[in-house]
């Protein structure tokens, strides 16, 4: 398993939960297609979760 993931948004969150678009900021994901690198760990990995419909991951 890999110490970071990359993480891009694929999907705009406008007509998502709002619960839903406050992860995606958290994640730091602002504008589509935007991609960061987030540590691998249980709390990240549980935003993704909630957000996988949205969002791409990759290991770094």
């Amino acid at each position: 398993m890999a110490d970071k993931l990359k993480i891009t948004l694929v999907k705009s969150p406008i007509g998502a939960v709002p619960k839903h678009r406050a992860t995606v900021k958290a994640l730091g994901l602002t504008k589509m297609h935007k991609t960061v690198e987030m540590p691998d760990n249980a709390a990240v990995r549980g935003m993704i979760a909630q957000v996988s419909y949205m969002v791409k991951v990759e290991e770094a």
